[in-house]
């Protein structure tokens, strides 16, 4: 029983710090701070590891592909202040129509093969909210501004998968991002009708 709170406490610490990380990510990156990146390679380090062993795979992989990300994010608006004062981006409608319904499909593939091959808990969920996350990732990095939109919804199923696999402060975290990718979304919405684009 006292190794069992002993690792209970170690798992705790080890989300309270990844919440805090990506608290402080998506801050910076709504004030377009390029510093967020890092606070968000640290907070996604982490739940590499807290989602494998919440038996969600592909959100272990996402939190992969955030680390990753968060060298290109850096990358990409270093260059984007240095080259174009730090532009926001807008995409055309078809091109979101196109991008739901990969979405769509490939988590529908996903899905079929975690739960024929895995031990997944909620294989059509964590794959849905997977595919809107890379997507949204690829597109903070490039500087578009629906990504805040795209986000919203990842969140939202992030608050469903991790209350039902009882992480409350993860999920508390999601709903946390919501609310401020609504923030995040009207601050980059604002520098982007100043640019007269």
């Amino acid at each position: 029983m006292n190794e069992t709170w002993q690792a209970l406490r170690q798992v705790s610490l080890l989300e309270a710090v990844a919440v805090v990380a990506g608290l402080v990510y998506v801050v910076l990156i709504a004030r377009r701070n390029r510093w967020g990146w890092v606070a968000g390679a640290v907070s996604s380090s982490i739940y590499v590891w807290l989602a494998a062993r919440a038996q969600l795979p592909m959100q272990s992989a996402l939190q992969a592909y955030y680390v990753a990300m968060s060298a290109y994010g850096w990358y990409s608006w270093t260059r984007n202040a240095h080259d174009e004062g730090g532009r926001v981006y807008s995409w055309r409608w078809p091109r979101h129509l196109l991008a739901a319904v990969i979405i769509v499909s490939l988590s529908a593939l996903s899905a079929q093969w975690l739960a024929a091959e895995t031990q997944a808990a909620w294989p059509l969920v964590d794959s849905l909210c997977t595919g809107i996350s890379l997507l949204a990732t690829w597109l903070v990095a490039r500087s578009v501004l629906q990504n805040w939109l795209y986000w919203i919804a990842a969140d939202a199923l992030g608050v469903f998968l991790f209350v039902q696999q009882d992480h409350p402060f993860t999920a508390a975290l999601f709903g946390c991002y919501m609310i401020v990718a609504v923030f995040g979304f009207q601050a980059w919405l604002k520098r982007y009708r100043q640019q007269g684009t």
